[in-house]
């Protein structure tokens, strides 16, 4: 129906627009901390945080590569030119759904699920990269979650520790200006792991359409998804910073930085391995781990189970919008 080139442009554009979303969903990771606990304004959070997204971006290719020939098989699906637009269409109406409810669920796995989804419906099962599926999707879905809430737990109470003899308003103080640095960190972090999955994702698209030989991110292609993704992050995902925020535990500085802190040493380490974790899991399970240690009611446990249903139906939901966009778009451009 349309010509190549025409049909290649699109899905860049499209993954570029995925790419906004995913700064506008996924900008309270690293700002509703900041942002609750009042340490900065709202305005001034968001575009410090679309800048360390934008620098966070361009720091490393691990995890593009790993969205580019770790879930499905390049040399399978070459030639499946509406494989990624599929794709893309899945993550983006999972990510427009929980958007709209607020619901902080993963873009990550919304755009893991949807490439999944895509490439059963082109070629079957044999596209899977079974092996690369397990050890850089499945079991960072399980350990990232796990490891944030410990390492939130271990770095509140080591600050309980240290500052137990301190008056808490010293304490409070002092964090509140640490909260700065923290902040930024889980920004760069933040733009580290997931603005590559798009880069991956646009990269495999050439791969496919024949224009590179092998999954090595461009230039061009790294500095479009970081300008896209600190775009998105510049608009702001309120209704997700309202209950990343406020709904799970009344934080303070001390609990903010905590939170933090922990998130980003995670998700930093993730992507220095090449794996595509979600960040909001990660610093919903650090702020879980860093209430736990005021006291197990101290946390709202029912958003815990509501997010965790988000998290478990991300992966089948997307890639069954992705399985049948691809089927809708192969009739169109058959």
């Amino acid at each position: 129906m349309f010509e190549v080139p025409l049909l290649l442009v699109l899905i860049v554009v499209v993954a570029l627009a995925f790419d906004f979303t995913n700064g506008a969903h996924d900008c309270a990771n690293a700002i509703a901390t900041v942002v609750s606990t009042k340490v900065v304004t709202p305005r001034f959070a968001v575009g410090a945080a679309a800048l360390l997204n934008l620098g966070g971006a361009l720091l490393g290719t691990e995890v593009a590569k790993t969205l580019g020939s770790g879930i499905v098989l390049p040399q399978v699906v070459e030639g499946s030119h509406v494989l990624v637009l599929a794709a893309l269409v899945g993550a983006i109406a999972w990510n427009g759904i929980t958007w709209y409810y607020g619901i902080p669920s993963s873009s990550s796995h919304a755009l893991i699920g949807g490439l999944i989804g895509a490439a059963v419906a082109d070629v079957g099962f044999g596209a899977l990269n079974g092996q690369g599926i397990v050890d850089k999707v499945l079991i960072p879905l399980i350990v990232a979650p796990l490891a944030g809430y410990a390492a939130g737990f271990v770095i509140m109470w080591i600050i309980y520790w240290v500052c137990s003899r301190i008056a808490r308003s010293r304490v409070n103080g002092a964090f509140r200006r640490l909260q700065l640095v923290s902040a930024g960190f889980m920004a760069t972090s933040h733009g580290l792991n997931d603005a590559q999955k798009t880069m991956g994702i646009i990269t495999l698209a050439l791969v496919i359409f024949g224009e590179i030989d092998k999954v090595e991110v461009p230039l061009w292609v790294k500095l479009a998804c970081a300008s896209a993704m600190a775009l998105g992050t510049a608009v702001g995902g309120w209704k997700i910073v309202k209950t990343m925020g406020h709904r799970i535990f009344k934080l303070e500085p001390v609990h903010g930085f905590a939170a933090e802190t922990s998130a980003a040493l995670v998700i930093s380490g993730a992507s220095l391995v090449g794996a595509p974790v979600s960040t909001t899991h990660t610093i919903s399970a650090c702020i879980f781990g860093v209430g736990s240690t005021k006291r197990l009611s101290a946390v709202r446990w029912n958003v815990a189970g509501n997010l965790i249903t988000a998290w478990v139906l991300t992966l089948p939901a997307a890639g069954s919008v992705g399985f049948v966009s691809y089927w809708l778009l192969h009739f169109i451009w058959q």
